[in-house]
């Protein structure tokens, strides 16, 4: 318990970046219009990419338990966020596709 206190103690501002990162990042995912969606998904899924393989090299260098465990969480999390991505890029595309007529 020390070694975490100690961590959030040395990293307090890296932390309070990140959480302040997380409020703002909702704030503008929030007022996205629904005609720009598909594109910012395909960004976000290219920056999750990266975060991916960023994940593997990390887990790749680790020596301990945490980092690993921490790797594979963000590769899972990643991944999900990717298909995710994917599937609601793709479930939104098929609204815009002409729809066939049977005759």
């Amino acid at each position: 318990m020390n070694e975490v206190l100690k961590f959030f103690l040395e990293n307090r501002e890296a932390i309070f970046i990140i959480i302040l990162s997380v409020f703002l990042g909702i704030e503008v995912i929030s007022h996205v219009p629904s005609v720009l969606h598909t594109p910012l998904m395909s960004g976000a899924n290219a920056i999750h990419g990266v975060v991916i393989i960023g994940a593997i090299i990390v887990m790749g260098h680790a020596h301990d338990i945490l980092p690993m465990v921490l790797g594979f969480v963000a590769v899972v999390l990643g991944t999900l966020n990717v298909v995710g991505g994917f599937v609601v890029t793709d479930r939104m595309l098929e609204m815009f596709r002409k729809k066939k007529t049977k005759k």
